[in-house]
């Protein structure tokens, strides 16, 4: 378990991190989400003691990180891929980790054979891919079999089957009653992947609740129209002073059952829409409602944290 609370960090005048208070609890993959310039390196650095606090403080499993001797064997974490030296071969940098943190030898090879580098467990480092530096670090990180377990964008530079392997890993880890702590940009991962969130902007916590609480937050929802008439209702909804886009989420046109465009309709409610439709006679294959995305939810409630914002000055 990883307890903060009221953590601060300041860097003279800039304050990155105010008075975060959150529990990361063991059997579950918890999200850790914030635009850019949020916060989020610095609070796992933190957690870690490689940053020390201006004030508040962060265990894990009730003591300090700085306070365990063999610190692999309690916690494992990838924060940066790259943080790694180049002319060393995995196995040569595993097997200093190993001996360092009296971790028994096998386990070398047992987590090159997990993370699929167990072919060039001899090359040098700095020949690696991006994808397989991540998969290095999250070797480094599984090595102590530790029961926590911090990620920051583990998902950078993997290929889609390196993707679906880390969501399975961490899945398999929470399982085993692991605390699984993953930082990250990719909505759509985190939506498949995340039990639990914790979510900051600016340094201050915006949210600390499941997936769905958070979701539903979000005021943005949808209804789900099916047509073969997808062209002559589009033009009557807009008419109404709706917004109508086509949807091309792949899961929910494999749900839905229509002959024609699934349309995503805001605006207008799905009693206007079934009414329009009848008044002029056009089939309805499918009406629904759809709550919003992780995605649309995260952009909603963290829109007054955004720092870098793209497209120049607002």
């Amino acid at each position: 378990m990883i307890e903060v609370s009221e953590l601060t960090k300041r860097y003279g005048n800039t304050t990155a991190v105010s008075n975060l208070t959150f529990t990361v609890r063991p059997g579950q993959v918890t999200g850790f989400l914030g635009p850019n310039g949020a916060g989020k390196s610095t609070t796992l650095r933190m957690i870690l003691g490689l940053h020390e606090p201006t004030s508040g403080t962060v265990t894990v499993d009730g003591r300090s990180f700085r306070d365990r001797p063999r610190g692999l064997r309690h916690v494992g974490a990838l924060l940066d891929a790259h943080d790694v030296h180049g002319g060393r071969s995995a196995m040569a940098q595993l097997s200093a980790l190993a001996r360092s943190n009296r971790i028994p030898r096998r386990r070398v090879e047992e987590v090159l054979r997990e993370v699929g580098l167990a072919d060039v467990a001899r090359r040098r480092i700095g020949g690696y891919s991006l994808g397989m530096k991540q998969r290095l670090g999250i070797a480094c990180a599984l090595l102590g079999e530790p029961p926590v377990l911090l990620f920051d964008e583990p998902l950078n530079g993997l290929d889609p089957e390196g993707v679906k392997w880390v969501r399975d890993l961490f899945r398999r880890l929470a399982a085993e009653g692991r605390t699984v702590f993953v930082s990250s940009h990719l909505m759509s991962e985190m939506e498949h992947t995340a039990d639990q969130l914790i979510v900051i902007g600016r340094g201050e916590l915006i949210a600390a609740e499941s997936l769905t609480e958070f979701s539903a937050r979000g005021t943005r929802q949808s209804v789900l129209v099916g047509t073969p008439d997808p062209a002559v209702l589009r033009d009557l909804l807009t008419a109404a002073g709706a917004v109508v886009d086509t949807v091309v989420d792949t899961v929910v046109d494999t749900v839905v059952d229509t002959a024609g465009d699934l349309l995503a309709v805001t605006g207008v409610s799905a009693v206007r829409i079934s009414e329009l439709a009848m008044e002029h006679r056009i089939v309805l294959h499918h009406l629904s409602t759809r709550s919003a995305s992780l995605e649309e939810a995260f952009m909603e409630l963290t829109a007054d944290s955004v720092q870098y914002l793209a497209g120049g000055p607002q």
